[in-house]
């Protein structure tokens, strides 16, 4: 058998890895933000289409790419 004693993935999966952290990141930086000033008042942004949809979508979009950079087997 062969020993392995460097990294368990190549180069191209810890970039990969990476760019599925950052869109990750983007997807939790767009649901921030919509509080209102005054705790007594209701603000409707809370509900944006931004917050709402497109930030879970960017994450789920961010863990498929985290999934894909594990999986992911360079050709030698």
């Amino acid at each position: 058998m062969e020993e392995n004693k460097g990294f368990i993935f190549e180069r191209i999966n810890y970039i990969i890895l990476a760019v599925g952290v950052v869109v990750m990141a983007l997807g939790f930086a767009l649901m921030v933000g919509g509080a209102s000033e005054d705790p007594n008042v209701f603000n409707p942004e809370v509900y944006s289409f931004r917050r709402i949809t497109l930030a879970p979508i960017v994450i789920v979009l961010g863990l498929g790419i985290e999934l894909l950079a594990i999986m992911y087997r360079p050709k030698k």
